[in-house]
C-alpha cells in the first residue's frame, strides 16, 4: 500500500502532490467509495494507468493524506516545543485553532478518513498509529510544560489531559457539520477556559 519509488524523486513529488490535490477534491464531493480512480485521473489531468504508477491504490492515497496530516501535527507540535512556555503557548494559540478546526477545507477530507476508518481495518490501522506517533510527540510536550509550572505530571494525568484536549478539538469538525452557524468567539471563549483549567490544574 505504499507509495511507488521512481528514479527522479522530485519530479514524483510533484506528480504525487498532483494526485493528492486532484483526490482531496474528489473525496470531498464523493467520498472515498464514491471516486472512483478515473474520476481521480480526470481531475489530476492524467491517467488512470499513470496515477497507478506513483500510488498502488486507493488506499495508498488515503495513506499518503494520513502522512501528511502526521507532518502537519508535527510541524505545529514544533512550534509549540520552542516556545518560553509551551502550555500558554497554547492557550494564546485558541482563536486560531479553533478557526482552524471550523474551516471545512480544514475538516472535511479528516471526516472521511474517520468514516472509512470505521469500516476499512488497513486504514484504521494506519491512523491509530498516526495518532500513537502524534500522541508521543504531544505527550512529551505536556509533560515537560506542566513539569516547568510544578504541577502533576505522572504519565497517567498527561495522557488523560491530552486526550481531553484531542477530544475538544476534534469534536469542533463535528459541530462545524451540524451546527455551521455555531457563535464562534464564545466557543473561543470557552475554549479558553477549559485549556486552562486542563492545562493548568
Amino acid at each position: 500500500m505504499t507509495e511507488k519509488r521512481h528514479i527522479d524523486p522530485e519530479r514524483a513529488a510533484t506528480r504525487r502532490r498532483q494526485v493528492l490535490d486532484a483526490a482531496t477534491i474528489c473525496f470531498r464531493r464523493s467520498g472515498f467509495h464514491g471516486a472512483s480512480m478515473s474520476e481521480i485521473s480526470k481531475a489530476a489531468g492524467m491517467s488512470a494507468g499513470h496515477i497507478y504508477n506513483y500510488f498502488a491504490s486507493k488506499d495508498a492515497i488515503i495513506a499518503a493524506f494520513v502522512e501528511d496530516n502526521v507532518t502537519r501535527v508535527m510541524e505545529l507540535i514544533h512550534a509549540i516545543e520552542i516556545q518560553p512556555d509551551p502550555l500558554q503557548a497554547i492557550v494564546d494559540d485558541v482563536e486560531q485553532s479553533v478557526r482552524n478546526n471550523l474551516d471545512p477545507d480544514h475538516w472535511a477530507l479528516p471526516l472521511e478518513i474517520f468514516a472509512e476508518s470505521a469500516r476499512n481495518p488497513v486504514i484504521a490501522a494506519l491512523s491509530q498509529d498516526a495518532d500513537r506517533r502524534m500522541g508521543v510527540r504531544f505527550h512529551a510536550l505536556l509533560k515537560a510544560g506542566r513539569e516547568k509550572h510544578g504541577l502533576a505530571a505522572d504519565d497517567a494525568i498527561v495522557a488523560a489531559r491530552m486526550e481531553a484536549v484531542i477530544c475538544l478539538y476534534q469534536g469542533l469538525q463535528l459541530r462545524a457539520l451540524h451546527n455551521p452557524g455555531l457563535p464562534v468567539a464564545g466557543v473561543v471563549d470557552s475554549f479558553r477556559i477549559a485549556l486552562k483549567a486542563l492545562l493548568f490544574s
